[in-house]
This record gives C-alpha cells, structure tokens and sequence, in this order.
C-alpha cells in the first residue's frame, strides 16, 4: 500500500456480502492512505449468465463517488480494457502534474 497512487478494486457484483467488503478495503487502501477518490476504480464483475443487473447495484457513500466499471468479460472485454486504460492514463496524468509543479516550487 506504501506509495501507491491508484487502487483498483475489483469485486464479485453478485454477491452481496462484497458490497461490504469493498468497504473496508476503501478504507484501508484509499482513505488510510490518503489517495484521491479519482485515483480509485471500482470494478464490479458479472459472472457469464448471471443477468447480473448493472444499473441496481447500490453503493453506500463514500463508494457512490467513485468510478464504477462493470464488467462481463464474455460480453464486452474490450469495455474494461478501454475503462482501465483511460483510469492509468489519468493516474499518469496526475503524477507527471505533480512533478511539474513540484519541479517548479524548486526552481523560484
């Protein structure tokens, strides 16, 4: 967890005992940390036939801010490849920001 910029939390959608779960490991990778909400994806997977419904799935706060990517990869692989590529771009963007400004501060 020590120097980590970004979490991925990926959990069984159809078990609803990992609603739970997830809190808790919010918790100690993102809050205890003190990374970011948009530096965390939740990743909520679908078995294949499980006719998992996407949209009812009901996160507590603070879990409802965070991205949500549901994903099947039976279905639409392709979907959660493109979703995890945008997340490390933006993680990638973030941490070159940061260098920036932190080489900056160390130049005036």
């Amino acid at each position: 967890m020590k120097d980590a910029h970004g979490v991925v939390i990926v959990f069984n959608a159809d078990t609803p005992s990992h609603l739970k779960e997830i809190e808790m490991w919010y918790s100690c990778f993102v809050q205890q940390q003190f990374l970011q909400d948009s530096h965390c994806m939740l990743v909520a997977h679908h078995k294949p036939g499980s006719g998992g419904d996407k949209g009812g799935l009901a996160l507590s706060p603070p879990l409802n801010k965070l991205k949500l990517v549901h994903s099947n990869l039976e279905e639409d692989p392709e979907e959660v490849r493109a979703e995890f590529i945008r997340y490390l771009k933006s993680i990638i963007s973030s941490l070159s920001e940061s260098r920036d400004r932190e080489e900056m501060l160390i130049i005036t």
